[in-house]
């Protein structure tokens, strides 16, 4: 493992390695809900989290490696609760809306939180390679299983349409954290970009 990765839980070989990172992320998200990006200090994770510094960075190199790795949580978290739920919608287009509209209101029910893991993600350079590729792989999951509910394996091409769909949910994210956009004009812009690329 190169040390400008951070620690998965697969890296992991004990319970107590495991709930330490389980204390940090869980750190780490308690800040930026509260205090958003610059809320996310090392120094203050640490002392939350109840670890020791050093520790904290072989599990997370940087405050972007740390952010982004919570963002892939809390997708995980998310791919979790739908796992054994029917998606509404008659269509492959409406079932993937219905996914990304609940994911975005989820976000936007927590604006420092949604704010600091958007800016990690747009930070985010080429050491933080591994960790934004599981957050885009938990997306593309949770998006081909609304589009073909009860496919085990998706196609290339189908990865590769939720792959698109998942850049332009991300960008329309980015412009609501940034203030170009209401969350009214995301969702219309995410329905009418997914409605484009399926065709359905």
């Amino acid at each position: 493992m190169s040390a400008t990765n951070s620690l998965s839980v697969e890296d992991l070989g004990s319970a107590a390695q495991r709930d330490r990172r389980k204390r940090i992320l869980d750190a780490t998200i308690d800040l930026a809900s509260k205090g958003g990006f610059d809320a996310v200090q090392m120094r203050a994770v640490a002392d939350q989290a109840e670890v020791a510094l050093g520790t904290l960075y072989r599990y997370f190199p940087s405050k972007i490696h740390l952010l982004v790795s919570a963002l892939g949580r809390e997708f995980e978290r998310t791919a979790a609760a739908r796992r054994d739920v029917d998606i509404p919608g008659d269509t492959a287009s409406e079932r993937v809306i219905n996914v990304l509209k609940g994911t975005t209101r989820g976000l936007q029910s927590s604006p420092h939180l949604t704010e600091a893991l958007t800016r990690a993600f747009m930070f985010a350079d080429a050491s933080v390679q591994a960790e934004i590729h599981q957050v885009g792989m938990l997306l593309s999951s949770m998006l081909t299983r609304a589009m073909h509910p009860g496919q085990l394996e998706p196609s290339e091409d189908d990865v590769a349409i939720a792959r698109v769909i998942g850049d332009v949910w991300l960008s329309a994210l980015v412009g609501w954290v940034t203030g170009r956009m209401t969350a009214a004009e995301t969702g219309a812009q995410i329905e009418r970009a997914v409605h484009l690329i399926l065709r359905d």
